[in-house]
This record gives structure tokens, C-alpha cells and sequence, in this order.
């Protein structure tokens, strides 16, 4: 991946300034059941209140009581299609969604128990979540929060995606995206997310989404096991047959399948004009995440994904680190 990193410094006024903020966990445990987007596999997840400073923890219980991983940029070993975690060859695999929620919903602390490899994909987004979470399941403690801050701007660049995440250090956090995949059907898109935002109305509930000329062929390399109708938009860019929608509707095991005048398959309605650079939003916020807890800091991506969401998480964790 050819990753560039620009470092420019500045004065420390621009990350003095402390948000006064108490870490807050759930207030009881709430359980979760479905297949894997990628893997197909059901598995029950329940997350777990934690104490203070805990942070975000998955624990894979069908492998041991001590297979912890933690939520941190360096554990992340693949980004295809969407963000694994491994540690000590132990591997969670689609984290994004969940770690977009408790950040969205303010959860500092929560351990994940998980009895299979991937978190299941629910319907797509963070709904579910939030559904079960928000707003009367979330408890203050004691500790503040111990926001992450830079004292310097990074860039970190995509040639080949044509891809970029640039952050700045700010007193308020926020994200914006723009995604172009080059689409009629989609054009042009973007997204924005501050705390005057609500990411339980505004960003959570948008789902994940595909092209439809891309379904049969990850069917056939095995990498959505798990998608259906219920758990995707689906766009339309090119005209297809009636032949085509009939197969993908045996694929799926649904009524016959149709393409929309906007361009989407009717399979289901969107809950924005702009779903997609929402969902985008929501996964950028749940891969920096990795970066151990709350940036404060403003972060601008331009036609992101997975694997330069992490790498810049990882460059930010490495900054710290110096």
C-alpha cells in the first residue's frame, strides 16, 4: 500500500484545552445474535459493562477465558471489506459497526464477549445497537475521559486509491467524508459528524452497501457469506437483465428483485439521500476508534475505506507513542 506521511508542527495552544468529560460503560450487558457478513457463521455477542480505564476489549469465549483483544490499531491484520482484529493468532473480523456504536453512543469502557470469529452484521449498520443502548443504558463513572490529542497535523495519502485522511489538531472533534466511486447512482457524497450531530439519528442507522456488479462475484470468492437483502443497499449502476435480477433472486432466496428508478434495488428503502458517504461516516469513526479511545482532534477523508482508516489510526498511535 503506498501510504505517505506529512508531519508539520505547531504550537501547543492548539491541544491544551481539556473537555471535561466522565468515562461512561452500560449499565448492564446487552446480547446479540446473527451470522457474519463475510463468514456466514452465527454467533451470540454480549456486551459487557467494564470498570474505568478498561477501554474496548473483545473476548472470543469459544476459544478461552483469556483470549482478550484489545481494540488498538496494531492488532488489525486485514482490511477486506471490513476491519479484523488478531492478536496471538485469535481474530475478530468486523468490528467496525460495533466500535462506531459504543463511540457514538459515548462508551468508554465495555468488554465484548463474542462465540465465534465475526461480530454478526445485524442489518447493516449500528441500529440494533443503539435500539438496545441509547439513551438509558449508558452510566457516567467516576474517571474523566482522557481525550487523545495531537500537537501536529497528519496526512496520510493513497496513490492508488486516490484516497486521503487529513487530521488537526481541534478542541472540537469531528469527521467529514466524501466518497466519489466514480457512480451516477450515487454522484457525489458527503457526511459530517460533531457532538451537535446525534449519531444515533443521523449516522448510526445507515447501512452498509454494495454494487450489484460486485455480489456474484464476492459470492463466488466466498467473502459475503452471510449477505442478504435485509443487510445491504444495493446499487444498480449499469441496466441489468430481467435474467440477472431473477438469479440474484434465487441467490438470495427472495421474491424476484426489481432496480428502482434511482438506481437501487428495491430491495430496501433509504433512510437518506446520502446513506452511503453516511455509512462511510460511520465506519471512519469505528476504525478510529483504534486509535484507544476518543480523538479529539478534526478528521477530513476523502473516498476512505478500511485499510487507510487503520493506517492512519496506526500512524496517530505510533505519534503517540514518540
Amino acid at each position: 500500500m503506498d501510504i505517505k506521511i506529512f508531519y508539520i508542527s505547531l504550537p501547543s495552544e492548539f491541544f491544551e484545552l481539556e473537555m471535561k468529560q466522565l468515562q461512561q460503560t452500560l449499565g448492564k450487558s446487552y446480547s446479540f445474535e446473527g451470522k457474519g457478513l463475510h463468514t456466514g457463521k452465527v454467533a451470540r455477542m454480549t456486551i459487557n459493562p467494564a470498570p474505568e480505564d478498561t477501554g474496548i476489549v473483545f473476548r472470543r469465549t469459544d476459544i478461552g477465558k483469556d483470549h482478550y483483544i484489545e481494540a488498538l490499531a496494531e492488532y488489525v491484520s486485514s482490511t477486506d471489506r471490513s476491519t479484523t482484529l488478531t492478536k496471538d493468532g485469535v481474530s475478530v473480523v468486523t468490528v467496525e459497526h460495533l466500535l462506531s456504536a459504543l463511540t457514538g453512543l459515548g462508551i468508554d469502557n465495555a468488554v465484548i464477549e463474542l462465540d465465534n470469529v465475526e461480530v454478526p452484521i445485524l442489518d447493516g449498520s449500528a441500529k440494533p445497537y443503539i435500539d438496545a443502548i441509547w439513551p438509558s443504558g449508558i452510566v457516567s463513572q467516576n474517571a474523566p475521559r482522557k481525550y487523545i490529542e495531537i500537537d501536529r497535523p497528519l496526512t496520510v495519502t493513497s496513490a492508488k486509491t486516490g484516497s486521503s485522511i487529513e487530521i488537526t489538531p481541534s478542541d472540537t472533534p469531528s469527521f467529514d467524508v466524501r466518497i466519489d466511486f466514480n457512480s451516477k447512482v450515487l454522484g457525489l457524497q458527503s457526511a459530517h459528524w460533531d457532538p451537535s450531530v446525534s449519531y444515533a439519528e443521523e449516522v448510526g442507522v445507515c447501512r452498509t452497501f454494495v454494487f450489484f456488479h460486485e455480489i456474484e462475484y464476492l459470492f463466488n470468492n466466498n467473502l459475503i457469506k452471510g449477505g442478504d437483502v435485509e443487510n445491504a443497499i444495493v446499487i444498480v449502476e449499469h441496466p441489468v437483465s430481467s435474467e440477472q435480477l431473477e438469479r440474484m433472486s434465487r441467490l438470495f432466496n427472495v421474491p424476484t428483485l426489481e432496480r428502482c428508478e434511482n438506481g437501487y434495488l428495491n430491495n430496501l428503502s433509504l433512510r437518506f439521500p446520502n446513506e452511503c458517504a453516511r455509512h462511510k461516516l460511520l465506519d471512519l469513526m469505528g476504525d478510529f476508534r483504534l486509535v484507544g479511545g476518543f480523538l479529539k482532534a478534526k478528521v477530513e477523508a476523502v473516498r476512505s475505506g478500511h485499510t487507510i482508516n487503520t493506517n492512519a489510526a496506526k500512524e496517530l498511535r505510533a505519534l503517540l507513542a514518540k
